[in-house]
């Protein structure tokens, strides 16, 4: 029995020796306890069959050790050539703060930790070991002195990890921007339309400015920083600026903010239609001059636009800048002005006597006048009788017997012509003249004279049309051969049987008093041999 007993606890305790160099690893974290110290060593005994070295130097406070105190260590190796243990303590810690990290750490995660060492392309940071801080994630704009962020703690994101070779790459930038995001969004969220906030200019374009409200950047448009013309917005803003500015749209998606400085400010268009009423005469400043008028500033966020046909009763403006010119101060009368629209209409020329008004004083029906040819149409003649104002004298009143093709048969643009008054309309601002009306209608006279000499006369080829040939007879009257009145031979050769200029002898068939027309004919006409 005592035998059997023996055996048994020989057997379990070559099992528990067994099975203690089976429990060891390399790579495991064990226990130990400091057995001796020596100068620079540390002798451990983890349990093993044979004991390890440390050097003390892996201990924070090397003085402070004492045989006793328990350690924990990484296992390395069974034995090294000296045919002791080999363990690190120092790899034991940088493996438990590798696993409490990546336990609570990864990808995306923050830590806090100190920027201790500067290395090649960036920093080493301590979080409780070492991660690498690349210099472009340091900061969120590019840095020149990064001495300034030794020995800084702050907090990090974590960008990378190696499992397999146990390193990290942080990022305070991505962080930053980040929590700038997280601020941007809260702020955004919480404006509303309207809010008055203070702001401070951040960037300056030629459309407007960025201002920054403590987290979000918001968009200043040019049109939206005074109620008055402005060129620049330099004109009134400066880098650093600090200033106060209204809240008037948000697009919460895109979390873009936009902002006025006019809007802090009544419009002064409010009261437009009061200050500013019809008939109103005002002076002003031009702004802007287009081809269809002329932009006056009336007061800062007011403009009026004087158009074109409002510059001048009698001279002929093809563009305001004949009358006009940038800078200019006017005096003007109001015209119109809608406060809705925001539009004033304002006329140059009622601050003089309109001519027409008192044309009737001036001319009257019958009056004979000379002027000047301003203008030629397919209907009639324009003449300036004076400075802004034309009389017309109509195709149908040049002559009493010629019948014309075009008004420019008998005169030219330039030329001085005289011609009688036939009608006045000051209210519709029209002349009616008449050249013929000078002398007396022959037509009856001439006509008479006709009928006593006898059918057959002599006249000139005028025109050749498909439908016959004009002649103008020795009198001045003109009349038509009809086609049905010329010969078959002739009618279908007229191109070549007439000619304009020709002489030729007609005979009087019909005298239309009322139409004031005369009908000739060529088929019974008696040829000279």
């Amino acid at each position: 029995m005592s035998i059997n007993n023996e055996n048994a606890k020989a057997m379990s305790f070559s099992d528990l020796y067994e099975n203690s160099i089976k429990d060891f690893k390399e790579g495991q974290i064990v226990k130990g306890k400091i057995v001796a110290i020596r100068e620079n060593e540390a002798i451990i005994d983890i349990g093993y069959k044979s004991e390890g070295v440390l050097q003390v130097s892996e201990f924070m406070d090397p003085a402070s050790l004492k045989v006793g105190d328990e350690v924990e260590v990484l296992f390395e190796a069974v034995e090294d050539e000296d045919g002791m243990l080999v363990l690190s303590k120092r790899k034991a810690d940088r493996q438990k703060c590798w696993d409490q990290l990546i336990s609570g750490s990864a990808e995306g995660s923050v830590v806090e930790g100190r920027i201790f060492r500067k290395v090649r392309g960036g920093f080493m940071v301590d979080i409780g070991m070492e991660a690498f801080l690349p210099a472009s994630l340091v900061e969120l704009k590019p840095v020149k002195n990064l001495d300034q962020y030794l020995g800084k703690d702050s907090k990090f994101l974590i960008v990378k990890v190696n499992h397999k070779r146990k390193n990290i790459v942080v990022s305070r930038k991505d962080l930053l921007e980040r929590e700038k995001e997280e601020t941007k969004h809260k702020m955004v969220k919480n404006m509303e339309v309207g809010q008055i906030v203070k702001g401070r200019v951040k960037n300056i374009t030629d459309f407007g400015a960025f201002i920054e409200l403590g987290g979000v950047d918001g968009l200043l448009h040019i049109t939206d920083l005074s109620w008055g013309r402005v060129s620049h917005p330099s004109e009134i803003l400066s880098i650093g600026d600090e200033i106060d500015v209204k809240i008037i749209a948000i697009d919460r998606e895109s979390e873009k903010v936009s902002l006025g400085l006019k809007q802090i400010t009544q419009s002064p268009w409010e009261h437009a239609d009061e200050k500013y009423s019809i008939g109103t005469k005002i002076t002003g400043r031009v702004t802007n001059i287009l081809p269809y008028g002329a932009f006056v500033e009336l007061e800062p966020g007011i403009e009026g636009l004087i158009h074109i046909s409002e510059l001048s009763w009698t001279k002929r403006v093809t563009h305001p800048s004949e009358v006009l010119k940038v800078g200019d101060q006017v005096e003007a009368v109001i015209l119109s002005v809608d406060k809705d629209a925001k539009k004033i209409s304002m006329g140059l020329k009622q601050m003089s006597e309109n001519p027409w008004d008192r044309v009737g004083d001036r001319y009257h029906g019958d009056d004979e006048i000379e002027g000047t040819v301003r203008n030629i149409t397919d209907y009639g003649i324009f003449v300036e009788l004076e400075p802004g104002i034309d009389g017309l004298i109509h195709v149908s009143d040049i002559s009493w017997l010629k019948k014309l093709t075009h008004p420019s048969e008998v005169a030219k643009k330039g030329d001085k012509i005289k011609a009688k008054i036939l009608s006045l309309d000051p209210d519709n601002r029209k002349v009616s003249l008449g050249v013929k009306q000078l002398t007396e209608d022959p037509w009856t006279r001439l006509c008479e004279e006709l009928r006593n000499r006898g059918t057959e006369i002599k006249g000139k080829i005028t025109k050749i049309v498909n439908f016959g040939v004009f002649v103008e007879l020795e009198n001045g009257l003109e009349g038509l051969v009809h086609i049905s009145e010329i010969p078959s031979e002739m009618a279908t050769t007229m191109e070549t049987s007439f000619h304009i200029g020709d002489e030729i002898k007609v005979q009087v068939i019909n005298i239309d008093d009322e139409q004031r027309k005369i009908a000739l004919s060529v088929k019974n006409v008696r040829r000279s041999a």
